[in-house]
């Protein structure tokens, strides 16, 4: 069985912006609690608004390996996951959603070493004043790697198509 927490961060937006979000929360957990009983997985859901957009979390016991199915290879399964649960979202609401699911950590691991990515690419384009380019990723990975290396004080941008594209960071 699972249980569903809530918490929301300060939001620059309105309320009803805040609710709207909110309400994608509540919907995204009823979606994935019936999920989690068809599995027969256990897990807790924990809801959060982070800036624009709802975020759920399904956490567990970190002894346990059966929310790591529903990760995937390389997350895989939790990007499908994820579109289907802003699916359930649209379906009820009617508007798009951008709700975030992560499961047992793995994107906010995975958030932490493309930082860590980005970092270092910002690192080598100052040093060798050369333009650098990485591995193709996806929209989410590219995201967190472009944050990263503005906050490092340079630009970077996104060349190639899908499923190729990657992110060049460029020296000042």
């Amino acid at each position: 069985m699972s249980d569903v927490n809530t918490s929301t961060a300060p939001d620059s937006g309105s309320s009803a912006t805040l609710t709207r979000l909110e309400q994608e929360g509540e919907i995204a957990a009823d979606y994935l609690e019936g999920l989690l009983d068809i599995a027969d997985l256990d897990g807790d859901i924990d809801m959060d608004v982070e800036g624009e957009r709802a975020s759920v979390s399904i956490v567990g016991d970190t002894s346990s390996r059966d929310l790591t199915k529903l990760v995937g290879r390389d997350g895989e399964v939790l990007e499908a996951l994820q579109e289907l649960t802003r699916l359930a979202v649209h379906r009820e609401t009617g508007e798009r959603s951008r709700l975030m699911l992560d499961i047992a950590g793995f994107r906010a691991r995975k958030r932490a070493e493309l930082a860590q990515l980005g970092s270092e690419a910002a690192a080598e384009a100052k040093e060798t004043g050369q333009p650098v380019k990485l591995d193709p990723m996806t929209p989410f990975e590219r995201k967190v790697v472009h944050d990263a290396v503005a906050a490092a004080g340079l630009r970077s941008e996104s060349e190639g198509e899908e499923p190729q594209r990657r992110v060049v960071v460029i020296p000042v």
